[in-house]
């Protein structure tokens, strides 16, 4: 017997209709996912802390025919988090995809840093992620609900540390890893996948300092972080949308629990 997804094998990535709430909609990964599901026909909820950059980035996911909400809001407590849940489901119904793409980093060596400046970076990376979860599942258990798909963004400095004054940011994507590995485990009798995408340098307005060709400092930087990769260029957002769109879609329907690395061959070397 040929089955359906044997003889239209792009039906797998289909999510047109699905619901699908999108944190840190404003920053470089979470706009490009919201473009390209809103291309497929997923209805969406974007969520982001800076008002203006998030309503542009839903205008251009409406000019491509997307149907779309926004919520100005960071995810710094839970009820902040349940409010993002209730909102999709209100709009929509259901919330079946989720992607965690906000995110924060700022750099110091261990010896000059404050306590303060270190847990601003956990609290975004790794707090922000756990309270997401803990409102997305906990909403889909308590209502008896199978399925849903879960996607983090990690990087290859939650298994590279080789990077001097990371030492939170590499913490808190070592965590972001083993957080999606045990909700993959807890929750894979619900039929929710959780999985990760850990990315290395990509163009954002967080890099974009890198890419200044008359920054030397970013220049030397950047030189250092091609020197890793094989393929011989830094990422560009477009590039992770293969990978988004395959974790949020039931072509992934067997894959959970996993980092997925996408970096050029960064952590191949």
């Amino acid at each position: 017997m040929i089955t359906e997804p044997l003889k239209n094998p792009l039906s797998l990535f289909d999510v047109s209709g699905k619901s699908a709430l999108i944190t840190g909609a404003s920053g470089a990964f979470g706009r490009a996912v919201a473009i390209a599901l809103a291309s497929l026909g997923a209805r969406l909820t974007l969520v982001a802390g800076s008002k203006d950059a998030l309503e542009e980035v839903a205008e251009e996911c409406r000019s491509v025919g997307g149907e779309v909400q926004t919520i100005n809001l960071r995810p710094d407590s839970l009820e902040d988090a349940e409010a993002m849940v209730n909102a999709a489901v209100d709009a929509y119904g259901d919330i079946e995809l989720m992607f965690i793409g906000s995110g924060f980093n700022k750099a110091g060596f261990i010896h000059e840093q404050s306590y303060e400046e270190w847990q601003e970076v956990m609290d975004a990376n790794v707090r922000g992620n756990w309270l997401m979860a803990k409102a997305y599942g906990s909403w889909r258990i308590e209502n008896r609900l199978k399925g849903g798909k879960v996607v983090m963004v990690s990087s290859v400095r939650g298994r590279h540390g080789n990077i001097s004054g990371y030492t939170g940011y590499c913490t808190s994507k070592g965590a972001t890893n083993m957080l999606t590995k045990v909700l993959a485990t807890e929750w894979g009798q619900y039929g929710i996948n959780v999985n990760s995408i850990a990315p290395t340098v990509f163009r954002s307005s967080l890099t974009a300092w890198m890419f200044d060709e008359d920054n030397e400092l970013g220049q030397a930087t950047k030189a250092r972080s091609l020197s890793r990769l094989p393929l011989g260029r830094l990422g560009e957002p477009e590039d992770l949308l293969g990978m988004a769109i395959y974790l949020l879609s039931p072509a992934s329907n067997f894959c959970t629990g996993q980092i997925m690395y996408v970096d050029g061959g960064f952590s191949a070397g």
